[in-house]
């Protein structure tokens, strides 16, 4: 539900650019999509100034492009900067890795556990859309426990530019069991309460992450014939 206006009864800027970001993440707008301010107003009951507002912030965050007379629109986001995006990712989510393992209650554990559990049965029925929610899911609730808000605000505002980028890799054939053994040494990490050995696995899995955006054909997603290109110099390889 959207942030309200007071006074108005009409949904605020940031209540808007919030929705907009919502249906960026499932789907529902996809890059290049045309963002109409009427259908906007439509959809989330606000104002034009509103609507106006909130593309601005989303486009201040990078997910939006408002092009003078010719509106706004999703950003496509190229494969190259889909990769620099995960570079930055990969070091802050090691961070929040290790803050979940320094925080995590018994409860939050088991919370944990029990979405790997569904995302293990999402692999066995090659539920590959399932496994990509769940995923999502279990590293917001990493972030959550970790308790870090700056490291978080980070990861939202760039989380977005990158969703297509993440669907396209669940699609990969045999990539939804590989990430899962990745995610189960997290949430272990995490479990014992080891900060490094949760940075360590955070960093295998995203570094692994790094891997298949470079294999990815930056046009339709395909992966490419050849070897796996190497991890950049900056990023350490995983084990």
């Amino acid at each position: 539900m959207t942030e309200q206006d007071s006074g108005a009864g009409l949904a605020a800027p940031s209540g808007v650019a919030a929705g907009i970001r919502d249906a960026v993440f499932r789907g529902e707008y996809v890059p290049g999509q045309r963002l109409v301010e009427v259908e906007l107003c439509d959809a989330f009951q606000a104002s034009r100034s509103a609507v106006r507002g909130a593309l601005q912030q989303l486009a201040t965050e990078g997910l939006v492009e408002v092009q003078r007379n010719r509106g706004a629109r999703v950003r496509r986001v190229s494969r190259d900067e889909a990769i620099e995006i995960t570079e930055v990712r990969r070091m802050v989510e090691g961070l929040i890795a290790a803050k979940a393992a320094e925080r995590a209650t018994g409860e939050q554990v088991a919370d944990l556990r029990e979405v790997i559990t569904a995302m293990r049965r999402a692999v066995r029925q090659h539920d590959a859309l399932g496994y990509s929610e769940l995923n999502a899911r279990l590293h917001a609730m990493v972030r959550q426990i970790a308790g870090h808000a700056t490291a978080a605000a980070i990861i939202e505002r760039l989380r977005g530019q990158v969703v297509r980028h993440q669907f396209r890799l669940a699609l990969l054939p045999g990539r939804p069991a590989r990430s899962l053994a990745q995610h189960e040494k997290i949430v272990e990490a995490v479990a014992s309460g080891d900060p490094a050995a949760a940075e360590s696995a955070m960093h295998e899995h995203l570094d692994d992450v790094l891997n298949a955006l470079q294999r990815m054909d930056d046009t339709d997603g395909r992966a490419a014939a050849a070897a796996p290109a190497p991890v950049p110099q900056a990023v350490d390889q995983g084990a």
